[in-house]
């Protein structure tokens, strides 16, 4: 069993969020030893956004945790088939109806060759439990078809542009028995919730590589690709424990569970008023069975939220990045708020305390960080509200210019960007207060067709600007760099060296924050309260350029967590770590618990210079370097 990584991943420059449990073991799926082994089990946390506008529905989350159980070339496909049937329908186990299980194959693209033995594992597994298993022609389900090829968009994972990847095959239960036999379109039967996804099995055993880049709209394509095969074939098993706890209950929506259903209390709560009755208050519809879409979307964006700021990387609203995403979850909380008459000064702080009520005993950083989320969410909730102020007045200025004879407020993208871009008001907001102001002015409401054309631009115009989930890049999921050559190998042996330094400089309570390493600069970030001067930026420099010069060479040991935790300074958690680790020695000056890659003698590094240093967050200072 291995911890949950970080939220925020290490090294990591194509990736805002650790967006599935793999992202961690990146190294060790393509060969490099994990020092627990061959098989591993983890619950991950993770977080994805590109289905935020999915929220709401009855199984898109932000913030949702992953069980996984790992096979880095040892068990394959077989064995991982069956002992996911076995785990899922087993009366020891989860017990599951098998009669309400369908499956879905990889049926071959880009030169894979389709999932016959698959195929062929399922069709001996359901004749065993004395099921019918027909294999679909065209994704439609009828006459007893369980399995279903599908193309490399559905059955073929990688987490990025380039790495391990390979074809799956996911497992789907039926929600609604009730309604009698499946049969339809399988597209349609995931759209209208009847079939749910609870299990996915990744067979890992090629390497994607890109190249011919090419920009479109802003983000980067690629014109040609290729597929090898790894040194090794693993397995990556995904189970989301907020589905399978939805399954196991009888629910048809992730919502429904004690993950939720504390902070649908909250919610509430928070919209009564003081002379509401509980009769009037349910009434007035403004509890969860008559707001659900408003209620979920404001539960799980103020979890996600406190899970973000809860993680040690200690990542903070901003208008870029990480931070970014960060805020627009929690102004998306405030606007839904207004939906439903909340009122509350700083209601998501008083949210954020159930969720991290919930969470604490599991992950012990959301306890440990309550007051800088609490803060860190009442800055933000008291930011956003001068923006709203900001913006009304704005689009009060508006509305001045078009008085008199011309009655009709012309709708201009521009304006509506510009609103978004200067002063973060959404444009979603624009739309209804613009309405507002037309009835006001004797206009009409802006049909809904034209209001969807619009929006359309806008977002169109917004992705050049910001991509929420992700940046471009070639070197995808690389172990926790932006890839493994010789130079992101140097900066990562350099970030130890800084370390260590800054810590004999400005004290030895100062842990590292962060990191985000290319092949042209390393970007460190470390706890501090003030600004170095620039006499500890050269002292800094000097020391670091002094063990380089020293020729020292780097040492790797792999000793049980208890006792590397007494030679070596972790800068996180020291649950987050298994229970065998990997140390790198640099002498006796930097003793670091690390994954890796480093080089074997810090005299290959070159000579290190420090080209920035700023405030990244509060209490946090960021340094910028580069190797020459």
């Amino acid at each position: 069993m291995i911890p949950s990584a970080s939220l925020i991943p290490e090294n990591d420059p194509s990736s805002l969020f650790t967006t599935a449990g793999m992202q961690p073991l990146i190294p060790y799926l393509m060969g490099e030893k994990h020092p627990s082994g061959k098989r591993l089990v983890d619950v991950q946390k993770c977080i994805r956004t590109s289905d935020i506008d999915d929220v709401g529905d009855n199984r898109h989350l932000t913030f949702f945790e992953m069980l996984g159980n790992w096979s880095l070339g040892d068990y394959f496909k077989e064995d991982a088939i069956k002992w996911s049937w076995e785990f899922l329908t087993d009366p020891k186990w989860l017990d599951l109806d098998p009669k309400r299980i369908y499956v879905t194959v990889f049926k071959g693209e880009k030169g894979i060759p389709k999932d016959e033995e698959g195929i062929k594992i399922w069709q001996e597994i359901f004749k065993k439990s004395g099921i019918t298993s027909g294999v679909s022609k065209n994704g439609e389900i009828k006459n007893g078809i369980r399995i279903i090829p599908l193309g490399k968009d559905d059955n073929f994972w990688i987490a990025g542009e380039t790495g391990p990847c390979g074809s799956d095959t996911e497992i789907f239960y039926d929600t609604r028995p009730e309604e009698g036999a499946i049969e339809g379109e399988f597209s349609g039967l995931i759209n209208s919730f009847r079939l749910m996804e609870i299990w996915n099995n990744v067979f890992m055993e090629y390497e994607r590589s890109v190249w011919d880049p090419i920009k479109i709209n802003g983000r980067i394509h690629y014109q040609a690709e290729k597929y090898d095969k790894l040194l090794q074939q693993n397995v990556d098993t995904g189970m989301g424990l907020e589905r399978t706890i939805t399954i196991l209950n009888g629910f048809n929506n992730v919502f429904e569970t004690e993950l939720f259903t504390p902070l649908f209390e909250k919610i509430e709560s928070l919209t009564r008023k003081p002379t509401d009755s509980k009769k009037d208050f349910y009434e007035s519809g403004k509890a969860y069975e008559k707001n659900k879409e408003i209620f979920r979307i404001i539960a799980d964006h103020v979890k996600a939220a406190t899970m973000i700021l809860g993680d040690d990387k200690a990542i903070t609203p901003s208008n870029v990045g990480a931070g970014y995403v960060l805020r627009r979850l929690i102004r998306r909380a405030i606007r839904y708020s207004k939906k439903i008459g909340i009122t509350h000064t700083h209601f998501t702080s008083e949210i954020a305390d159930v969720a991290i009520k919930m969470y604490q005993d599991v992950y012990s950083e959301v306890l440990k960080n309550k007051k800088f989320i609490i803060e860190q969410l009442i800055i933000e909730e008291e930011k956003f509200r001068l923006t709203l102020e900001k913006g009304l007045k704005e689009i009060n200025k508006l509305f001045d210019k078009y008085t008199g004879e011309r009655k009709e407020f012309q709708l201009e993208a521009k304006v509506l960007f510009d609103l978004y871009q200067t002063y973060g008001f959404p444009v979603e907001l624009s739309f209804e207060e613009i309405n507002k102001k037309r009835i006001e002015n004797g206009g009409k409401i802006i049909p809904k067709d034209v209001e969807g054309n619009f929006l359309k631009l806008f977002h169109d115009e917004l992705k050049k600007h910001q991509d929420l989930s992700r940046t471009a890049s070639a070197g995808m999921f690389k172990g926790g760099l932006a890839d493994v050559g010789e130079q992101t190998t140097k900066y990562h042996t350099a970030t130890h060296l800084l370390l260590a330094a800054l810590r004999e400089i400005i004290g030895p309570e100062t842990y590292q924050k962060g990191s985000n390493i290319t092949a042209e600069r390393l970007r460190f970030d470390f706890n501090s309260p003030q600004k170095l001067t620039p006499e500890q930026i050269k002292q800094v420099e000097d020391l670091v350029n002094k063990k380089i010069q020293e020729k020292i060479p780097v040492e790797l040991i792999e000793m049980p967590k208890a006792e590397a935790l007494k030679i070596a300074k972790v800068s996180f958690d020291p649950a987050k770590y298994g229970d065998v680790v990997k140390v790198y020695k640099i002498g006796d000056y930097s003793i670091e618990l690390c994954g890796g890659p480093h080089v074997g003698n810090t005299g290959d590094l070159g000579h290190f210079k420090i080209a920035k240093e700023e405030a990244s967050s509060a209490g946090i200072r960021r340094i910028k370097a580069i190797l020459e």
